[in-house]
Parts: C-alpha cells; sequence; structure tokens
C-alpha cells in the first residue's frame, strides 16, 4: 500500500489526511463511556450514598439508578448482618493479663445510611465499633478476678452486650450479639490454677477420709454400746429363780433317762451315790 505518489515533475505528494477516521471513534467512544457512566445498580442486602463534587445528594436501595456521568460518585454499603472479630487485652480485678477474642454481629439500617456516612464513615466498624468494644471490654473485665472470669463468661458476654448494644444504638449501628470465643491468660496465671485445683482435690479427698473414718468409729461405738447393753440384759435376766429352774430341769433330765433299777451305795459311806445310766 503506497503510503505517498511521487509526480513526474519529482515533487512528492501525500494523501490528504481525514480527521473522521479519528473523531469518529473517538466520539462514540466517549458517548459509550458516559452512557455506562450515566447509571448504577445497587444489589440486595445493599444500600447506595450519592456524592457529587463531595455532597452527599441522596441514599439508594436496591435496584437501578441514574447518576450524573464523570460527576457523581457511588458509596456502597451492605445492610446485611456483618460478623466481626476482635482481639484485646485487659486487666482482671486482680491485675491478671486476661486476653479476649470477641465475636460481634452487627449492622446498619438503610433508613439511617445518610447519617452514618455524614457521621461515621464507611470505616465505621474499625474506627468507631473497635475502639468502642476494647474500652468497654476493659471496664466490664476489671469486675472480675481472672479465676473467676471462666465460670461466669456467659454474664461477662451478657454485661458486654447490654452495654454495646447501647452505646452503638446511639451511633445508628444496630449490634445483634456478641460472643466471648477464647479467654487467654499468663502460662503463671495458668500454673497457679492447676495448683490449686490439685490442693482443694487433695483437701477434699482428706476430708472425706476424715468422714468415712469418723463415720466407721461412730458404727462401731454404736456396736459396742449395743453389746454392752445386750450383756447387761442378759445379766439382769439371770436370778435366783432361773437357777433353781436351771436345777428342776437338770433332775428331770436325769429321771427321764432312769432305767428303774435301785441306786447302788458304795461300801462305808453314809450317803447313797445314785448310779444313772
Amino acid at each position: 500500500m503506497k503510503k505517498f505518489n511521487v509526480m513526474p515533475s519529482g515533487e512528492i505528494h501525500f494523501p490528504s489526511f481525514s480527521w473522521k477516521v479519528v473523531i469518529i471513534p473517538a466520539v462514540l467512544l466517549l458517548l459509550a463511556v458516559l452512557a455506562y457512566g450515566s447509571y448504577f445498580t445497587v444489589s440486595a442486602g445493599s444500600v447506595a450514598v450519592k456524592l457529587r463534587f463531595g455532597q452527599i445528594v441522596g441514599a439508594y436501595g436496591e435496584g437501578l439508578h441514574v447518576k450524573l456521568p464523570l460527576v457523581d460518585r457511588i458509596e456502597k454499603f451492605s445492610v446485611r448482618i456483618k460478623k466481626d472479630a476482635f482481639t484485646t487485652e485487659a486487666f482482671s480485678k486482680d491485675l491478671q493479663t486476661v486476653g479476649l477474642t470477641l465475636a460481634i454481629n452487627h449492622r446498619i439500617m438503610p433508613q439511617t445510611i445518610e447519617s452514618i456516612y455524614r457521621n461515621l464513615g464507611p470505616e465505621y466498624t474499625s474506627t468507631i465499633l473497635k475502639p468502642m468494644v476494647e474500652e468497654w471490654t476493659k471496664a466490664v473485665i476489671a469486675k472480675y478476678s481472672a479465676d473467676s472470669l471462666i465460670a461466669n463468661r456467659v454474664e461477662v458476654a451478657q454485661e458486654l452486650d447490654k452495654i454495646l448494644k447501647s452505646k452503638m444504638a446511639e451511633k445508628e449501628v444496630i449490634v445483634s450479639d456478641i460472643a466471648i470465643t477464647n479467654f487467654e491468660f499468663s502460662p503463671q496465671f495458668l500454673r497457679a490454677v492447676e495448683e490449686k485445683q490439685i490442693a482443694e482435690q487433695e483437701a477434699k479427698r482428706a476430708t472425706n477420709l476424715v468422714e468415712k473414718v469418723k463415720k466407721e468409729a461412730e458404727q462401731k461405738i454404736l456396736q459396742a454400746e449395743a453389746e454392752a447393753k445386750s450383756l447387761r440384759l442378759q445379766r439382769e435376766v439371770v436370778s435366783d429363780n432361773l437357777i433353781k429352774l436351771r436345777q428342776v430341769e437338770a433332775q428331770i433330765k436325769a429321771i427321764e433317762k432312769w432305767d428303774g433299777r435301785m441306786p447302788n451305795y458304795m461300801a462305808g459311806g453314809q450317803m447313797p451315790f445314785v448310779m444313772v445310766k
């Protein structure tokens, strides 16, 4: 393809340039950009704020909306429940360092989106919610001793839940629930707790042994008292009449055994000796 023509006189003749080749595609591209930038969509579970030169000019729910291309800017927010995890440290009532991990579910309401953007900004989770969690976690943990935190875990979470719901509601952020997912203590404290539990178990075992020995001793005392009482009753029953009765019974048995023969007398004796066969 020739880019220029050589004339018979030796002059070089360039073909004339057509600006239409450049202008028309550029205009079409600009129109396409303007057309694409003249609308925006908001998906389900989200809201949007339209800014014009930095000024809020409206809030929009899900659907298709128009805007001025190259002029308006759109900021989108999720209104679904969002879960964030925060890790912080606090001091217990007995000045033990306690590490906590908290899971917090929160959301914003569509009707408050303009106020949220104006007062808190898009990053309200890190600028408002996190400092609030750290501040009130320290205040609540300081009410409990370290060894009582685990036993009162639900109570601590409920107190934090109540406080943060109230405080964040003032900022137009809805906190739905809070859970303490982890407690962390120093190795020294954990070792002290373990030693205390072992000592308590040993003390309980010793107490149970003392109670067992005490009960066995009481049973032996009762048994000895019963035997003494029985012997005393037996001694009271053995009387003169009983002795005479036993003698009569012995004589009756001797008579029953007599075979009818007369008793034999021993020579030289004055008293007869009865031979009973």
